[in-house]
C-alpha cells in the first residue's frame, strides 16, 4: 500500500501536504547519523573503523552504514528546494533569494551553534566546516543554477560528480597562495585563518554541489504518477548500484583508493565497498545514492508502520541536527565526570587519538547509548513540531 502521499492525488499532494516517503527517508538517515555521532563521543576505539588493518566487521559496518547520511541528506535538501518552489513560490528569482538567505544562515549556524556543540571550546581556536557548511554553500550555488533548464542542470551535475576524481592528484600545496580555495572546493585541509584560529574543511564543495543540484533536478520526478515514480526509483537505485559494481570492479577510476584482495573473502568485500567520503568519490556517491533510491522506492510502495516514527524526525531536520549534537556531548561529559572530574568538560571527544586510553565504551554499549538517545529525542522533536505548527504561518516544506 502506497504511503508516499496523504491526499487523493499527486497534484493535491504536492500543493497541500508533505511527501511522507521523503520525510521517512530523511528521518532514517538522521537516526543513522545519531549512531555515528554517539560512536564519535563514546567509543573506546583509537583508530578509524574503516581501517582494514585494525578493524572488525561489526565496527566497520557500523561506520559504513552511516555513509548513507550526508549524501542522502544533501540530496533531499535539493529535492526540498524544488518542491518549495513548486508549492510556495511564483518565480525563480524568489527561489534564488530564498536559497541564498537559507544557505548563508546554515553556514552561520555551522560556524557558531553547531561548532560549539561539537567542541564546547570557547576560544574558537578550531572550527569545522561540516555538513551544514556544505549544504549552505551548495544552496548559494544552486541559487544561480536554478535559472538554467533542468536538462542543463542535470548535465552540469553529471560532470561534477563523475569528473571531479580526475583532479585527485592536485593538492593544496601545489597551488601556492590559492591553495585555500582548492581546500574549500576539493581537498579536506586545515586552514589557518588568523593566529591560532584554524578552520578544517571537512566537506569540500564540488561534489556536494553536484549532489544537491542532482536532488533539485530529481524533484521533477515527484510530480509523476505513483506507479511510474516507483518504477523510476527502483530502476535508478539498481542502476546506480550496478554502475558502482562495474566501475569498482575495473578498479581504475572513481575512487582514490583501489580495492585490494585481503586475507579473507569477508575483508575483500569490505575493501571493495570502502570508498572515500572526504570528498565523496564517484563510487561513494553511486553506492550511497543507489541505496537511498531503493529505500525511497520501498517507502513509497509500502506502509511500514514500524518506521512511522522516522517521519517525525524527518519533519524537523535542522532542530534535530543541532539538538542531538548538544545532547550527545552533554551526556558524554556527564558520564565522564565521575572518572575525570571537571576535566571531562574539556575532553576532546571527537579526536579519539587525544583521548585518555581508559576512556570509552565497546560497540554493544555504543548501540545501547544510540537507542537511548533516539528514545529521548522523540518527545523533544514531537514538542518542537507542535510548537512550530502553532507559531508558523506556513507549512514546512520537504
Amino acid at each position: 500500500m502506497d504511503s508516499s502521499i496523504t491526499t487523493n492525488s499527486n497534484s493535491d499532494q504536492l500543493r497541500t501536504k508533505r511527501i511522507i516517503s521523503l520525510d521517512m527517508l530523511r528521518g532514517l538517515v538522521m537516526v543513522l547519523m545519531v549512531l555515528d555521532h554517539v560512536r564519535d563521543f563514546f567509543t573506546n576505539v583509537r583508530f578509524q573503523p574503516t581501517d582494514l588493518t585494525k578493524t572488525n566487521i561489526p565496527l566497520f559496518l557500523t561506520r559504513w552504514v552511516t555513509h548513507l547520511c550526508a549524501p542522502t541528506f544533501i540530496f533531499l535538501a535539493g529535492v526540498a528546494a524544488y518542491l518549495y518552489f513548486e508549492n510556495r513560490l511564483q518565480t525563480k528569482q524568489e527561489l534564488s533569494q530564498y536559497l541564498i538567505i537559507r544557505g548563508l544562515w546554515l553556514v552561520f549556524l555551522e560556524l557558531t551553534i553547531v561548532r560549539f556543540g561539537w567542541t564546547f571550546e570557547p576560544t574558537y581556536s578550531f572550527s569545522l566546516a561540516g555538513v551544514l557548511w556544505a549544504i549552505g554553500w551548495s544552496m548559494v550555488v544552486l541559487a544561480a543554477l536554478v535559472r538554467m533548464p533542468i536538462t542543463l542542470i542535470a548535465s552540469f551535475v553529471i560532470v561534477l560528480i563523475c569528473g571531479h576524481n580526475l583532479f585527485d592528484q592536485i593538492h593544496v600545496e601545489q597551488l601556492g597562495r590559492w591553495g585555500w580555495l582548492w581546500a574549500i572546493l576539493h581537498e579536506p585541509k586545515r586552514l589557518m585563518l588568523f593566529a591560532n584560529k584554524n578552520l578544517f574543511i571537512g566537506y569540500p564543495l564540488i561534489p556536494w554541489i553536484g549532489v544537491m543540484a542532482t536532488g533539485y533536478a530529481f524533484g521533477t520526478f515527484m510530480k509523476q504518477e505513483k506507479s511510474l515514480r516507483q518504477q523510476l526509483f527502483l530502476r535508478l537505485g539498481l542502476g546506480l548500484i550496478a554502475g558502482f559494481v562495474v566501475i569498482r570492479a575495473i578498479n581504475i577510476y572513481g575512487d582514490p583508493s583501489p580495492w585490494t584482495v585481503q586475507n579473507n573473502f569477508s575483508f575483500t568485500i569490505l575493501s571493495f565497498i570502502n570508498c572515500q567520503k572526504y570528498p565523496p568519490s564517484l563510487l561513494y556517491l553511486l553506492i550511497t545514492l543507489g541505496i537511498a533510491m531503493l529505500l525511497l522506492y520501498l517507502f513509497e510502495k509500502y506502509r511500514f508502520r514500524i518506521f512511522q516514527p522516522l517521519v517525525l524526525f524527518g519533519q524537523v531536520p535542522l532542530f534535530f541536527y543541532i539538538f542531538h549534537l548538544w545532547m550527545i556531548h552533554l551526556a558524554a561529559i556527564l558520564l565522564a565526570l565521575p572518572k575525570y572530574g571537571l576535566k571531562a568538560i574539556n575532553l576532546p571527544f571527537i579526536v579519539s587519538s587525544r583521548m585518555p586510553s581508559d576512556y570509552g565504551y565497546d560497540l554493544p554499549m555504543i548501540y545501547n547509548f544510540w537507542i537511548i538517545m533516539i528514545i529521548l529525542l522523540y518527545p523533544i522533536c514531537s514538542w518542537f513540531r507542535s510548537y512550530k505548527a502553532q507559531h508558523s504561518r506556513k507549512l514546512p516544506s520537504n
